[in-house]
């Protein structure tokens, strides 16, 4: 796989009629629902353009993510030595690429700011099934019909096994048009009331897969997003051997992510601004207060902590950041493999108009070579089994993950009850 330049496409929303966002608190994981992240091949085309319905229709997917990968940005840099990052109105220029980490050095090539990223792969979740719900005139709701009429689902006895399979076909069927609209890869998740069931999880990759395969999506094209709980560790080690890939998300601490890349996820997603809220509004975590004393941000701590793991051991896992705030965050993760940004921070990247050496000059943080430096403890490189991995849990790591399992399960539930009031569809 070859470093290649993802062309920036000029994007101009059709009357201007960018939907604003909402943000009411039981509504914030919402704006997670679009997470765009790409492990590109060079043969991949891009889409020609973003569809308009998914950038203008709904409060919950309008505010699409879209993945600024900006590894090996300043690969060509000698370590230590600066590079100016050089906005211009007439023509913002940065280098973004998808490469491979097995790549030497990174070549950097320019595109254009001043418009957004199409996006190149996506995230199907219960969330963007109430989104679709919501909206009937949307082009992914005949993907939610097709589901409620299936005869399959139908002739289960169960009533919950019938609503279980209606959600299952309805992800499926909105993945796989997903999979026609982007050229990455495509992540499933995975019912988070199964986070601590592991044999659960992979009974139910294995069911989400054959209904993949029966659409004829292949299995380089899929993820399966999977909680990073000791369980769903677990689980991804054992489909990770079979050849499947997974995507362990909701990771807020290191022990979460050096399991993770010891069972040989093939992302691991951590959440930036999730552990700096907490470590503003908390104390008691006896890593996240020593970081905080050094005047240091934990998110980004741990992020580079993770890298560094997974760069200096040889690990195959990619890294992906999510929960960026702002600009400057993105400048203080640059090598990071993957990011997740939505578009009010790309917009804030277009309005920063400069030049060369007048305000912004960045060192790329990141590196595998920066990596074999970094000195870790014995406690930390330990081969981790649910014991340590549990002892080794702080308790903002405890109680992020906690909630968020909360919320995505009844974000599931709330599907399910959804489909149980409009099946059947009226043409069945």
């Amino acid at each position: 796989m070859c470093v290649i330049q993802i062309p920036l496409r000029e994007w101009t929303p059709r009357s201007k009629r960018v939907v604003k966002q909402v943000t009411p608190p039981d509504r914030r994981r919402a704006l997670e629902n679009w997470e765009m992240a790409v492990s590109l091949p060079s043969s991949s085309p891009l889409p020609a353009s973003l569809p308009s319905n998914l950038l203008t229709r709904s409060r919950l997917l309008s505010p699409l993510s879209h993945a600024l990968q900006l590894k090996r940005l300043l690969a060509s840099s000698p370590a230590g030595r600066t590079r100016s990052f050089s906005l211009r109105s007439s023509s913002p220029r940065v280098g973004a690429f998808a490469a491979d980490s097995s790549s030497a050095v990174g070549s950097e090539l320019s595109t254009e700011l001043d418009a957004v990223f199409p996006p190149t792969a996506a995230t199907v979740s219960s969330s963007l099934l109430l989104g679709i719900c919501s909206l009937p005139d949307t082009k992914f709701g005949s993907a939610i019909e097709t589901a409620l009429a299936d005869s399959a689902c139908y002739e289960q006895d169960d009533p919950n096994d019938r609503l279980s399979c209606f959600c299952d076909k309805a992800l499926v069927n909105v993945g796989t048009d997903l999979a026609r609209l982007v050229p990455g890869r495509v992540s499933t998740e995975v019912d988070a009331r199964l986070a601590y069931d592991a044999h659960g999880i992979v009974r139910k990759v294995h069911r989400l897969l054959q209904l993949y395969y029966e659409l004829e999506v292949p299995s380089e094209r899929l993820l399966f997003k999977i909680p990073s709980t000791w369980q769903g560790i677990e689980a991804a080690k054992l489909l990770e051997s079979e050849g499947i890939q997974t995507h362990l998300t909701f990771v807020y601490s290191f022990p979460q992510a050096a399991a993770a890349a010891q069972a040989g996820a093939s992302v691991i997603q951590i959440f930036v601004g999730r552990i700096r809220d907490w470590s503003r509004n908390h104390t008691g975590d006896p890593e996240l207060d020593a970081i905080c004393r050094k005047g240091e941000d934990p998110g980004l701590e741990l992020v580079a902590k993770a890298y560094n793991y997974i760069h200096k051991y040889g690990h195959k896992s990619k890294l992906m950041v999510a929960a960026i705030r702002n600009k400057q965050d993105i400048f203080s993760l640059l090598g990071v493999d993957y990011m997740i940004l939505p578009l009010k921070i790309l917009q804030s990247l277009k309005e920063s108009i400069t030049y060369p050496d007048e305000k912004y000059s960045f060192v790329r943080k990141l590196s595998p070579s920066s990596a074999m430096t970094y000195n870790f403890s014995q406690e930390e490189l330990v081969n981790w089994d649910e014991a340590s991995f549990s002892s080794a849990m702080g308790p903002a790591s405890k109680e992020l993950l906690a909630a968020v399992l909360e919320g995505y399960a009844n974000q599931t539930k709330r599907v399910e009850e959804l489909f149980g009031k409009i099946w059947p569809p009226p043409n069945v």
